[in-house]
């Protein structure tokens, strides 16, 4: 502290210190910031360099929305605390099924339309979320950050196998002309209509290759041994140590080229609607509204916690201040071609291990993150980043998300509150429905598959009407501020 009146929090630490301090905040997030847009971004079906695009806009935004919460813009924008802020993995069960029902830059435009609609909305609700902790005890935040983490396993998986489950076989073309025309003549000669079998498939030799899913296990066992063996600061980016370690060895066998970083540009600078103007539908706002709800309240007890953490007191108005950023940052996001934003726990815990409180620091990452919004060929290079490394990486980061969840649960009262079973169970029976099977909503009306096609959506909703059915409204504030603190695992 630099003086006695001046707060941790409140202090301005030198100059080379900030750097130092704001890299090591970039570098504990950075895996996860850049995870979601190539998720959506493949889903989508976009080019590589539109793909590049989005890495760019998300870093520039990462750092933009930092700067929003953590140096404050009046004061209503801005918790004033040592927050980072990246893109939330909760949106991505929902804008995946958006991408699958339109891919393209027609559903890139329509995802950007639904989370503007859903930033404003955000702005406008974030004093009446504030107080809403009490409907999200951790029986409810735990079950939402499992299934998080249980959706995405699916991408992580993916991307060690080298695509989506569907990708591991293809139609075997030469022999569905020879059924077709065995199927005619066979009509024909019987005046009968046509009638074929089931399509004959062959085995795409690309999927699941062993030896791109043995450098995916080369890149989860080296994480692996700096978890273990490594301290501190190591530890915390061991899976972005792991990525590059991976990429070491990709280049090295000749799996991974960089054409596409050697053409991109060394500076640029994102623009607003690069995808063109965005389209609006209202089922698929509703849907970035109800994540919203759900990235904000994991937010007031993220907020609640850092307060303890820093010894920092924070108010309602503080709290309200704060989520608006979050809207803000969801608006922002749609208009700079990315994504819903919340406040990112891993650097939370980075607070409580350094020690360091100054929210100055994270000032610093923010800018740190703008500078590398603008360095095309950083965003070329992340692209080209070959699916089965991420696949090691993306085990790993996310199962921390489901196993986040589950350390959440365990402080759950089950002896005392049999209900609690209930609603853990029923809510994660409701988010598996899409996983296990992925055309259950065929038979309803088109409009409503991206409400119903999110695994974490339901589990969202079962959660909250199963614990105000089950226990009421008799939320435990305290329980909700440790769940957060369970949270800076992952």
């Amino acid at each position: 502290m630099t003086g006695s009146m001046v707060h941790p929090v409140d202090e301005k630490l030198p100059a080379p210190r900030l750097a130092a301090l704001g890299i090591q905040h970039v570098l504990v997030m950075y895996a996860g910031a850049v995870a979601v847009p190539l998720i959506v971004g493949r889903a989508l079906k976009l080019t590589p360099e539109q793909v590049a695009l989005l890495i760019s806009a998300d870093l520039f935004c990462c750092g933009l929305v930092t700067l929003i919460q953590s140096f404050g813009v009046t004061r209503w924008f801005g918790i004033k605390l040592p927050v980072m802020m990246g893109v939330t993995f909760a949106a991505v069960g929902p804008m995946v099924a958006f991408a699958n029902a339109m891919p393209g830059v027609d559903g890139a435009r329509a995802i950007f339309g639904a989370i503007i609609g859903a930033g404003i909305v955000s702005i406008v609700i974030a004093p009446m979320v504030s107080k809403l902790l009490r409907f999200f005890p951790p029986v409810v935040t735990g079950t939402i950050i499992t299934i998080i983490g249980v959706s995405l396993m699916r991408v992580g998986v993916g991307w060690a196998m080298g695509g989506p489950a569907f990708l591991a076989q293809r139609t075997d073309v030469p022999k569905l002309v020879e059924m077709v025309d065995k199927a005619k003549a066979t009509a024909a000669a019987a005046s009968a209509p046509i009638q074929l079998g089931p399509i004959p498939m062959v085995n795409n030799a690309s999927y699941g290759a062993l030896d791109n899913m043995a450098i995916a296990a080369a890149v989860l066992a080296f994480i692996l041994l700096l978890v273990k063996y490594s301290k501190g600061f190591v530890a915390n980016i061991s899976v972005l140590l792991g990525i590059i370690g991976g990429c070491v060895v990709a280049a090295a066998l000749g799996k991974m080229t960089f054409e596409k970083v050697a053409k991109a540009n060394w500076f640029d600078v994102v623009t607003p609607f690069a995808f063109g103007m965005p389209t609006f539908d209202w089922v698929m706002i509703a849907t970035m509204v109800l994540v919203m709800i759900v990235v904000m309240i994991e937010s007031t007890g993220m907020f609640l916690a850092l307060s303890d953490i820093t010894g920092k007191r924070i108010g309602q108005p503080e709290l309200a201040a704060g989520l608006r950023t979050d809207g803000v940052g969801t608006l922002i996001g749609g208009i700079f071609n990315t994504f819903p934003y919340t406040s990112f726990s891993q650097n939370v815990g980075l607070v409580g291990v350094t020690g360091v409180r100054s929210r100055y620091v994270c000032v610093a990452g923010g800018l740190i993150m703008i500078v590398l919004g603008l360095l095309p060929k950083m965003a070329a290079f992340v692209e080209a980043i070959p699916q089965f490394v991420l696949g090691g990486a993306g085990l790993v980061m996310f199962g921390m998300v489901a196993a986040t969840g589950i350390r959440i649960l365990s402080t759950v009262d089950y002896k005392g509150n049999r209900n609690n079973l209930y609603i853990v169970a029923l809510a994660i029976g409701f988010g598996l429905i899409p996983l296990v099977a992925p055309r259950w909503t065929q038979q309803m009306a088109h409009g409503l598959h991206p409400l119903l096609e999110s695994g974490i959506l339901l589990t969202s909703v079962a959660a909250v009407v199963l614990n105000l059915f089950f226990n009421g409204a008799k939320g435990d504030t305290a329980g909700a501020i440790e769940a957060a603190k369970a949270a800076e695992a992952h």
